[in-house]
């Protein structure tokens, strides 16, 4: 089978880009070159450069793994996108990616000094920053900004190549960059802009200043969900397009961004794709945050310990599915009005996209890091339902959940993962701990920075925790999921 690495190899009923990709130069670097990017940012690219036009196409760097490039890399940059809906499948060759770094800080440097590249867009996810959330400071603790910051002409992390990009743009003369945080993290502009000025400051103060005065960080919310690439994915792929493609994704006909519009060097015409330019994008990102992503990791930690692998296994059980419903209008409940959506529309669009039974997407693999995504998701909004007297069961169920999922055993004694940052604290705080509630609460609730003081002290929500807990542990999480929809 030949391998997909030129428009010509393909001899499937996929659909071509609409341009030439030898046409188009490049004008976006992007950080984190994983299946997400792939089946969002660069494809909404591709739609605005078959459109508009423009020299956009992007240079993918994977910081650590050499996986993506060497799938890539013989594919001249080129995939097959899959979607998968309830009415069928469709699939496209995407074009709009010129070249993969991987793993090479010194490529990915003279990448990003290169005055063509004019966006910077990054899917690192939150711990790849190296940036604390409470001061948007960098993190001292952080690998990659000790070593940045120790050796600030070879920066191997995100801070330090931003930074060492900026300033060598700066001596040439050359315009700056934007920088555009796609990842799921509340005010994502301001936190970036943050860690990048912070750690400026400690090695150019100079050069801090002229970050702060001339470099736009726009913040963006990004919605589409994109399970992990299966044998079925290339197999699709390759009945799509005649051809071998190991970079094939595939994901969902749903897809959102809205983008705060501040792009002082030019963008692509991503509205062409569906994009939305707004001049504020906290309120949108607290919705996804609070709505899509809260109902996900509850039903991500209560279905894999009930031994649902899927989504749309979730949705099919019924205690479940009531469930996620619960949630779904107990996080409306807290959000504030926003003008042009309809909450309940979204929720109900929400449930559709999980149910859809196309998609196979883990819920393993919505439930790694935990305690990075569960302050934003589900302590904030329970902390928000409290003060404003709205129920606090379904936040304390999603929580209780999590706190279950921690032992790091299913009910019939398998082990498993915790796939979390803070995997050897949370396994220190529990030892020796005894398999009750309210002692599993009080261990969990007093790591640091983690739930805020104000939740872990109302008694109200210690009783809503270990009510919803109690039967997971002593009935096991099926009975317990029966036991909670009936409340």
């Amino acid at each position: 089978m030949t391998r997909l690495a030129a428009l010509a190899d393909i001899t499937g009923p996929t659909a071509r880009p609409g341009y030439e990709p030898s046409a188009r130069g490049r004008g976006i670097v992007h950080l984190g070159i994983g299946a997400f990017h792939r089946a969002h940012q660069a494809v909404m690219t591709d739609t605005a450069m078959a459109v508009a036009g423009g020299d956009w196409r992007i240079t993918g760097v994977s910081l650590r793994s050499t996986e993506v490039a060497d799938a890539m890399g013989p594919q001249n940059g080129l995939y097959t996108l899959i979607e998968r809906g309830a009415g069928g499948t469709s699939a496209r060759v995407i074009a709009s990616i010129r070249d993969v770094i991987a793993a090479d800080p010194a490529a990915t440097l003279a990448a990003l000094a290169d005055p063509a590249v004019r966006i910077v867009t990054l899917t690192v996810t939150e711990k790849g920053y190296g940036i604390d959330r409470a001061t948007h400071a960098p993190d001292p603790a952080h690998p990659a900004v000790c070593a940045d910051l120790a050796n600030p002409d070879a920066p191997v992390g995100v801070l330090g190549l931003l930074v060492a990009a900026l300033r060598l743009r700066r001596v040439a003369g050359a315009a700056p960059f934007t920088v555009l945080s796609c990842d799921n993290l509340p005010d994502n502009g301001a936190l970036l802009r943050g860690g990048v000025i912070g750690f400026a400051r400690q090695v150019d103060p100079a050069l801090a200043e002229w970050i702060a005065t001339e470099v736009a960080f726009p913040s963006s919310m990004v919605d589409r969900i994109t399970p992990a690439t299966t044998p079925a994915t290339l197999a699709e792929a390759e009945r799509q397009t005649g051809c071998t493609d190991l970079a094939a994704v595939e994901t969902e006909p749903f897809l959102q961004w809205v983008i705060e519009d501040h792009f002082p060097q030019g963008r692509p015409a991503w509205e062409a794709a569906g994009a939305i330019f707004v001049s504020d994008v906290a309120p949108y990102e607290r919705m996804k945050l609070t709505m899509l992503n809260g109902s996900h990791s509850m039903l991500a930690y209560a279905g894999f310990l009930s031994g649902h692998r899927y989504v749309r296994d979730v949705m099919a059980d019924p205690a479940l599915s009531l469930l996620v419903t619960r949630h779904l209008a107990a996080a409306a409940a807290v959000m504030p009005a926003l003008a042009g959506i309809d909450l309940a529309a979204y929720a109900d669009a929400l449930a559709e996209r999980f149910r859809n039974p196309a998609i196979a997407h883990e819920t393993f693999q919505i439930a790694m890091d935990g305690t990075q995504k569960l302050p934003q998701r589900i302590f904030q909004p329970a902390l928000t339902a409290l003060e404003q007297g709205q129920p606090l069961a379904p936040f304390a169920f999603a929580t209780a959940a999590w706190m279950r999922y921690t032992l790091g055993r299913t009910d019939d004694g398998q082990p498993h993962a915790l796939r979390d940052p803070r995997e050897e604290e949370i396994r220190a705080a529990l030892a020796g701990v005894p398999r009750e509630a309210g002692a599993i609460f009080d261990a969990l609730a007093a790591l640091p920075g983690l739930i805020p003081t104000a939740l872990t002290a109302a008694p109200a929500w210690r009783a809503a925790v270990t009510g919803s807990l109690d039967p997971m542990l002593s009935q096991g999480m099926v009975a317990a999921l029966r036991e909670e929809a009936l409340r």
